[in-house]
Order: structure tokens, then sequence, then C-alpha cells
């Protein structure tokens, strides 16, 4: 079986099993592997019934007195039993399962485990794993993974599937020996074993430390190559110096900070210089880039030249196109303004082609739909990509490669990743720092609490609410997890919580399994104000912008990273009104408490990351990623970037090496870039 093969290829996975899999965007079996747990869990060893208390997770060796029964009762049907140990008894109850009885008979010895309540003046186990005692040894000795599941896939069946896909799937190792060897890394069939099913939190280190090696490494020698690729390229399209941006901002009704006329002298002195521009705009966010980058389009329009920005969702574009349509008429200027997205209908893309090709100085505004080849620009002279991390390397050489001549490159992120980090994963892009907010806003108050001050929270968002404004809640999850975690919030459920306790307010969710068109309307109603809380998952993090919103709320604060929590936090404050960000920490952990409380007390988000980078260890990753940056699945630049270090130090050498004496390139690896090459083509040209 190859890696490459439909997750259809796995014994037991027939066609509704497989479509359940792809709403996780498991296509293949490779997809499966590198779709990582998202926790681990360790097996508790067994107790005394009479040891336990409330609301905490046990393992008791028990026998069923009598036999179970099951109740009917008008939302489902429960199954009730009663055990002992010999110490005590208690009660055990399994939801929505009655097929279970069965397993049940009476007097027979097994071990649950599960989470206990009391009630009704006993205790009980609700939703028991059921497991004879060789089962439990087995999964006492390791770390149990934990994956992101949608209904109808249960944890234990997921890693059931990940075991065959493990066994059956073929694959060599791409990284050569060398390497491996230098920096202690382990095979990655043993990696990617080690990733799903620990025995220690050792094994689980060393996995991870290897993978992600192999993220920023290729990563890396993509960008290397692009970089001797473009190299310094002369300016085909040079401006001289003619006080145009200048004129305009004298139209408008703010003053720019000193770090946006800091970073548009660089802009504009790359765009009037002898090489062509390649540049990176870092910025928080709320900093104030996109005005940026109109003045600059705007004055390639003046010169008779087209630009393009290409945004990373079509509700951001859209946004982008009115915001620009907008400045036309503040700056009363004439130039047209383009937009193109995949949402579009066939007539209407037809004709944004023809004015594409046509108008020689437009500003076009889009999606990826950019860079498809039905797309042909008659005088492209700057591109820019917003929200760079979700463009890889490939995508911006594709957009750049649009050009007759090669185009001017600007790349806008407000992902605030530590200078000496930056020049290595942008180490083909001079950098632009934007660090300092506009005036006018007012920072965003913040708060830590935990989960018993939830209702109170619900209470200031309605109040949020009857002053005309809007919020978001952010949740972990999008469906609540079969297996029983009940510890973590998800969107479906939560939305009803919140129709439910705030009547008057109108609600909806928002998550990333939602087809595109469901996607945009949900998030063009928000903007519009007709929806008031947006309950999601942090698939707003990027792509949305309703100044009216004034409350972030964000679930189980604790299981993100804090560059992430920053990003969502930024979703507010962007009008004029006082803006809160509302964190609920479910952790009693006191690490996880201090790193929130590093948000708690600063808006800064370079100065955030630089704490952040500090505060954590190797190791440290237990249910804390930062936001999906750049094309990574595991790696994180923050925690890692010791690795990170090391990688850009092994691909330089690989690709000097390899220039020199092509006969040195290492056959595996180069067949592995040119399949990811290959994979990213296919995807762009769907």
């Amino acid at each position: 079986m190859s890696r490459t093969d439909s997750v259809a290829c796995l014994h037991g996975v027939g066609p509704k099993t497989e479509k359940l899999f792809q709403k996780l965007g498991v296509y293949t079996v490779e997809d499966m592997l590198l779709a990582f747990p998202r926790d681990y869990r360790k097996i508790p060893g067994i107790t005394d019934i009479r040891e336990i208390s409330a609301e905490r997770e046990y393992a008791v060796n028990v026998r069923i007195e009598g036999t179970p029964v099951v109740k009917n009762t008008s939302r489902m049907q429960v199954l009730l039993a009663r055990v002992s140990d010999g110490t005590g008894v208690m009660g055990a109850v399994w939801y929505r399962m009655p097929y279970l009885k069965n397993q049940l008979m009476a007097q027979r010895e097994c071990i649950l485990i599960g989470r206990v309540v009391y009630k009704n003046g006993r205790y009980e186990m609700e939703q028991p794993e059921i497991l004879d005692r060789q089962k439990y040894q087995e999964m006492a000795e390791g770390l149990q993974p934990i994956y992101n599941l949608t209904k109808g896939i249960t944890n234990r069946q997921y890693s059931k599937y990940v075991k065959l896909a493990l066994q059956e799937a073929g694959g060599t190792d791409y990284l050569p020996l060398d390497i491996r060897r230098r920096h202690n890394l382990m095979a990655q069939s043993d990696a990617l074993t080690r990733i799903h099913f620990p025995e220690n939190m050792d094994q689980l280190v060393d996995a991870r430390r290897r993978l992600v090696f192999d993220e920023f490494f290729l990563f890396l020698l993509q960008m290397q190559r692009f970089k001797e690729h473009t190299g310094r390229i002369p300016n085909h399209f040079p401006l001289e110096p003619d006080g145009f941006c200048e004129r305009l901002l004298q139209k408008l009704p703010f003053t720019l900070t000193d770090a946006q006329l800091r970073a548009l002298g660089e802009l504009e002195r790359d765009l009037e210089g002898a090489d062509t521009m390649q540049r990176l705009l870092q910025g928080d966010v709320g900093s104030g880039k996109t005005i940026l980058a109109f003045l600059l389009m705007a004055r390639m329009a003046a010169s008779g030249r087209q630009s393009a920005i290409m945004a990373p969702t079509e509700v951001l574009a859209k946004q982008h196109y009115d915001t620009f349509c907008q400045w036309m008429k503040q700056f009363e200027l004439d130039f047209p303004v383009l937009l193109l997205t995949g949402a579009l209908t066939a007539k209407q893309k037809r004709e944004v082609y023809e004015r594409i090709a046509q108008e020689e100085n437009a500003l076009i505004v889009g999606t990826h739909a950019l860079i498809q080849e039905k797309v042909s620009y008659r005088n492209l002279a700057l591109v820019v990509t917003d929200e760079q991390h979700r463009f890889g390397v490939r995508q911006r050489e594709t957009f750049s490669d649009k050009g007759m001549e090669q185009p001017h490159v600007l790349v806008m992120s407000a992902t605030p990743i530590p200078r000496t980090l930056a020049i290595i994963l942008y180490g083909d892009l001079d950098i632009s720092v934007v660090d300092e907010l506009p005036a006018r806003r007012l920072p965003i108050k913040n708060c830590v609490v935990g989960g018993q001050k939830r209702e109170t929270s619900w209470n200031f968002i309605r109040g949020e609410v009857e002053k005309g404004h809007q919020a978001y809640i952010i949740c972990p999850l999008v469906e609540a997890d079969e297996d029983g975690d009940t510890e973590l919030e998800d969107v479906v459920s939560y939305t009803k919580k919140v129709k439910k306790y705030l009547p008057g307010c109108s609600a909806a969710f928002l998550h990333g399994k939602m087809n595109n068109s469901e996607k945009n309307q949900i998030m063009e109603d928000f903007a519009a104000g007709k929806i008031q809380i947006l309950v999601s998952t942090t698939v707003i993090e990027v792509g949305i912008n309703v100044p009216n919103a004034t409350v972030m709320m964000i679930e189980n604060a604790q299981r993100f990273g804090l560059a992430q929590l920053h990003q969502l936090r930024g979703r507010v404050g962007r009008g004029d009104a006082q803006s809160y960000c509302i964190m609920i920490n479910t952790s009693n952990n006191e690490g996880a408490q201090k790193r929130l409380d590093i948000l708690n007390h600063s808006n800064d988000g370079f100065e955030i990351a630089s704490k952040d980078l500090k505060m954590r260890g190797p190791g440290d990753f237990f249910g804390i990623r930062q936001s999906g940056m750049l094309e990574f699945r595991l790696a994180d630049v923050y925690q890692d970037a010791g690795l990170l270090m090391l990688a850009s130090d092994e691909a330089k050498e690989y690709i000097s090496r390899s220039m020199e004496n092509p006969d040195d390139a290492d056959e595996m690896l180069e067949a592995e870039l040119s399949r990811r090459y290959n994979l990213y083509e296919k995807r762009i040209n769907l």
C-alpha cells in the first residue's frame, strides 16, 4: 500500500467512513499519518472505589452486580449498571449505547475508566471505557492519542485505522543519513509511529523533534531555491520620486504613525531603486498595513501599471475591495478596482478576466483565483500577498511569475515573529516592521477568568449587544467529542447554549468544515450586523474585519498558543468603541495561568512572542498549538527556534553542495521535494 492511496484502501473503511474522514481533511493514507493527535492521555492507575471522589478520572477493577438496565428517556437511551470491587459500590452509566448491555454480563470482571460524578447521593462513572486486564496493561504502558474527530468516528476507531496505516503504508526515509546522524534524529517511520503511539514522554519528544526538523528543512530548501532562482533582479518598473503618496496623505482624516511613515519610505525607495522589491511588511494586528499597500498600488496605477493583492479568504478579499473603493472616493482617484474570487459566476469571471487583460492601471483584489492559469495580466508591476503565513513559497512564486517581467513583491504578515527568526523564514525578503498602533485605537481591555465566570461573561456580552455592538466566542472543537472529553467546548453545542441563555440575541456558528459558500454567508451576515454573536473555531483568526465587534471571548483559552490568542484578540478593537477580550481558563495548571497572564497584561504582539519564547521549554507542547503558520502542521517557530536554526544551516549547506556538484544531490530527498511540488500544483489547479 502506498501512502498516496485513498484511506478507503484501509481494511474496514467503507464509503460512509471515507466521507467522515474527508470531513476531517483526511483523504489519503499519508493525510492520516500526518493528522497528528491534538493531545495525549495517560491512563490512570487502578484505584479502590472507597478512595474515589467526584470530578476526576479513575480506573477501577470491578465486578458487574446484577443485570444492567436500559432506560428510555425522551432524548436518548441510557444504560445503567451497578459495580463493586470489594471496597465499595458505585454506578456506571452509558448514554446512547444500549448495545453495551451484551458485554456487561452479571458477575463479569472488567476494568472501567471514566470520569466520576456525584449524583443522587452516590458516585457514578459516566461513559466509561470497558477493558479486560490485558488491554488495560497495554494502554497503561504508553500515552494514548486523542484525535480531532467528527460525529460518527470515535477516538478508538480512529486509533485503529492509524495503526493499520502505519503497518501497511510503505515509504522510504528521504532525509539524508548524514543529517540524521549529525543531529541524532530518529528514522521517519519510527517518528510517525511514536508521534501517534508513544510509550513515554521521551519518545514523544524525540518523535516530534524529527518531524518538526523535517517541516522546517523541507520548507527552507524550497525557500532557498526560490531565493537562488530570484536573487537580485533589475527593477523593470522603476518609479521617479514624485510626491504622489505625500499628496494623498494630506487628504487622510488621520495621520499615519511614525512606524507607518518609516515603512512607507522603505517601500517607496524599493520601487524607485535599481532592484525589484522583495520585502516583508510585518506589523501587529491593527497596525495599518493595508493603507500602505493601497498607497503603493495607487502609485503604480498613477504610473500606468497594474498591481494585485491576494487575500487568504473571499470575505477578506471583498472587504479589501470595498475599502479600496472607499479610498478611491476619499482620495478623489479614478483608477479601476477589480475583484476576482471563486465565488463569482462563470460570466462574472469572464468579464473580470477581460478587464484584467485590458486595463493597464487596474488595482486587482482577489483570492488564490488570481494565480490560476486563466488569468492573463496586462502590465503587472506589483503583487501583494496579505497574511503571508497562509501562503507558501510556491504560491508566492506562482503569483510573481504572472508578470511579463518580474513584478515587485510585497508580503504582509500580522504574525509577530521575532526578527532573528523572521530573517530565516523570509530569507529571500527585506524586512520592514510597523511596530506602533494608531493613536486613535483604544487599547483592548483583557481578563482571564475561570469557568465559573462563564455566565457573568455572557451577561457582559448581552450588555454590549444591547449597546448595538457584536461579539465573537471561540471554541476549540467543532462538535462534541464522542469519547466523552467534556472539558472542551465545541461550537455546535455552545451555540445552542448561547441561544438558550441569551434569547434576545441572534447567534450563529462558524467552522472550517462548512463549505465555502456557507462560511462566506455567515461572515458576510456578521459583518453586516445581521448576526450579533458569532460562535466560531479559529477559522476567523484571519479574514474578517468587523469594527462593530467589541468582545472576543475565548473558551478553553489554555488550549491555544499565545500568538494565536493574540491574533484572535485582534479581531476586536478595530472601531472607535472600547473593546474587550475575555479568556476562559478551564485548567488548574499553574503554567497555563502564567502564560495567559502574559496576554492579560500586554497588547503588544512582539513582546508577547518574545516572552512566550522564553517561557516555553523542550517538550512543553501538550495541548498548546500556535496558529497554523506558514505550511507547518506540527512545527512552532517560537518553541522550536533552535531546530529552525539547525534546519536553516543544513538547508544552506545542502543547496550550496548540490549547486557546486549536482551529483551530490540526494535522490530520495529530491524526489520528495518534487512530489511535494506536484501536490502543490495539483491543489492550485483544482
